[in-house]
């Protein structure tokens, strides 16, 4: 960890980082309270993230362009059309302009897209094979912790001032961001030259992720963890409502939450050097189906909020373990392109899940909603232990960057 955070280009790349993931956490949550405050709409307020996933269909196109381009480029001029993206939101007033809120959620998840998928690509270039975890856990370590803090804060300069001065925080941490990246001494890497048409190399990332047994598995658990966990967005609402609580306490709970997030944030790499990449997922995993059993047994606010917390440790071991993998099993040349695959892979689950979920929220319990999320997630963790026996609870070898994805 020294080592990692000796080096100045990480170092700035941290600061940067860290600057941007402050706006998401004040931002994201305010964006479906809004859509809630102004139309009274859970399922309304649910259909605010299905915007953000959208665009996710389109990910291979972004992710062929960033390997084109040098990662921290893209980076800060990405983080600086975010920045400009936001600015909309002062002009929103009334249920009339709910389609504002929705156009900057899709453009906020162009946002999300595009920036993950430069930063593994230069992560990968700064930052040494077995720092990789390292790297991760602390960038998700410090995403999980202003979950404490933002949602608060968020939700706070929502209900004091509005909406559009969240917007504006959003937006200068976004261009903080921008500079900061942008300053960074790094010598820019030259992307290989183009191999083939025009679909062979859109499809590469595709291509890598099938032809990777242990990658192909772990996305297909992920993918079944994610049909259902996007439920949680509407369901959400309908909790605080059973709860008597006003909407504004949505960012009590995901501050709750945010104290085991920022533990398994911290976890994350004493979990993954132990039992690898994949068995530190199943373990998140679990750990989120049990959470997800407990709220679904329950309708004591005080047993709710003490499950949250293993909720939220569970996400970032998730995150943290898979995102390691992909980094781990892709030459740099692919980075782009895979993870902008599994961007889609990622998002046509979790698009048909907060689909479903705000129609689900509308017609039945809560209780079935999140028992029925419990079961798949456990289903997902069964499916990863059947495909991936051999693997499941040893540290996953790296993919060399002269391997091509053909050839795995």
């Amino acid at each position: 960890m020294r080592a990692m955070f000796a080096q100045p280009a990480f170092r700035r790349l941290f600061a940067g980082m860290s600057t941007s993931m402050f706006g998401d956490s004040v931002m994201l949550l305010v964006l479906s309270m809004w859509v809630k405050s102004l139309t009274g709409s859970n399922a309304q307020a649910g259909l605010t993230f299905f915007w953000m996933v959208v665009p996710t269909f389109l990910a291979p196109l972004f992710g062929l362009y960033v390997d084109r381009l040098p990662p921290r480029r893209v980076l800060a001029w990405g983080s600086l059309a975010s920045a400009i993206a936001v600015l909309p939101l002062t002009l929103v007033r009334d249920a009339g302009d709910v389609w504002i809120v929705w156009v900057v959620a899709f453009l906020y998840g162009i946002s999300m897209i595009v920036l993950p998928a430069a930063l593994n690509g230069l992560l990968k270039e700064i930052v040494a094979d077995e720092q990789l975890v390292s790297a991760n856990s602390s960038l998700q370590t410090v995403k999980e912790g202003f979950r404490l803090i933002g949602p608060i804060i968020g939700a706070g300069l929502f209900a004091w001032i509005g909406g559009w001065a969240v917007a504006l925080v959003d937006a200068a941490t976004f261009l903080a961001a921008a500079i900061i990246i942008g300053s960074m001494t790094l010598p820019d890497r030259k992307p290989e030259p183009a191999h083939g048409n025009w679909f062979h190399e859109l499809s590469g990332g595709i291509k890598h992720l099938w032809s990777d047994r242990i990658l192909r598995h772990t996305l297909v658990g992920l993918g079944l963890l994610l049909l259902v966990l996007g439920f949680t967005e509407a369901s959400i609402y309908a909790i605080v409502d059973v709860f008597g609580k006003p909407v504004e306490f949505v960012s009590v709970i995901v501050t709750v939450q945010g104290i085991g997030a920022l533990l398994g944030g911290l976890t994350a790499t004493w979990w993954v050097r132990r039992i690898g990449e994949v068995g530190a997922f199943a373990v998140g995993a679990l750990a989120l189906a049990a959470s997800l059993a407990v709220i679904a047994a329950t309708e004591n606010l005080t047993v709710f909020l003490i499950d949250v917390p293993l909720l939220g440790y569970a996400i970032p071991l998730i995150i943290v373990s898979f995102m390691t993998l992909i980094q781990r099993r892709t030459p740099l040349r692919l980075m782009g392109r895979v993870s902008t695959a599994a961007e889609v892979v990622m998002g046509s689950p979790q698009a048909i899940s907060l689909a479903l979920g705000a129609m689900l929220v509308s017609l039945i319990s809560y209780h079935v909603i999140f028992a029925m999320m419990a079961v798949v997630i456990t289903g997902a963790v069964v499916y990863l232990a059947v495909m991936l026996r051999g693997q499941l609870l040893r540290p996953v070898p790296a993919v060399p960057e002269e391997v091509h994805s053909g050839s795995l």
